[in-house]
């Protein structure tokens, strides 16, 4: 009797064990903050949210090519819609979980000015970008140099990262002296954590409005919709600000 007192205890607030798991393709520029809410999601709800990060662009090919992922937060707003067309993901599950901003930003304190006039005296060997093909911050890099007319003159310094994960890399070891990467990756409790930076101007490229979407693997996983509810929920969202992130 006391056997089975102790296991319906169990299975009442045992939350862990009626747990699932969510397979999360992540957009690179998304890597820190979506780390801390999937731990923040795990101890209020206890299912697991396993995270795989990239580029959005090389994100979509995995999951056209049947890579087993459940939800997507993109870069972007167009790949996830794209995704519902070509009936990869769940027709209404689509929003925008974040609004990114793009900056200019450099490792050494004393070399990006607050107006970006670095790009024009041309005081620097190397510019980080992410490859525009695949990653919508070296889409929105590309608009902005295109908008100052300053495009032609500096496409012979680019280093190109392959996401902006490798980017920011790029700019923090020093093989550029600065590069346009994700707000998010150098701003903790808004301000920018080391370094010098520029935020660019808004009107100079379009709106990175990042959507998640549940995909067609994971229409029947409680944890994918879990997740989804999560990331509209007020804890998330203070982690998405507090990384220099808007909220749609």
């Amino acid at each position: 009797m006391k056997k089975a007192i102790l296991f319906t205890l169990t299975m009442v607030v045992g939350g862990p064990a009626c747990a699932d798991e969510v397979q999360v393709a992540v957009a690179a520029n998304f890597t820190a903050p979506m780390k801390q809410i999937a731990a923040r999601f795990e101890k209020d709800t206890g299912h697991k949210a396993s995270l795989a990060f990239g580029s959005t662009g090389k994100l979509y090919a995995q999951v056209v090519n049947g890579a087993p992922f459940e939800i997507l937060l993109a870069a972007d707003n167009a790949t996830p819609a794209r995704l519902e067309k070509e009936n990869l993901a769940v027709a209404g599950s689509r929003f925008t979980y974040a609004v990114g901003k793009l900056v200019l930003w450099s490792s050494n304190p004393d070399l990006v000015d607050t107006r970006g006039e670095v790009l024009k005296n041309g005081q620097f060997k190397h510019l980080a970008i992410a490859n525009p093909k695949t990653a919508p911050y070296g889409t929105a890099a590309v608009q902005a140099m295109t908008k100052l007319g300053i495009l032609p003159t500096l496409q012979s310094r680019f280093v190109q990262g392959e996401n902006i994960a490798q980017t920011y890399q790029f700019v923090l070891t020093g093989n550029a002296e600065l590069g346009f990467v994700a707000l998010s990756q150098v701003c903790k409790d808004g301000k920018i954590s080391a370094g010098s930076a520029w935020n660019v101007p808004g009107d100079l490229y379009e709106p990175i409005r990042q959507d998640a979407v549940l995909l067609a693997k994971g229409k029947n996983n409680r944890a994918a919709a879990a997740l989804l509810a999560y990331l509209k929920g007020d804890k998330a969202g203070a982690i998405i600000k507090s990384y220099g992130y808007e909220l749609h």
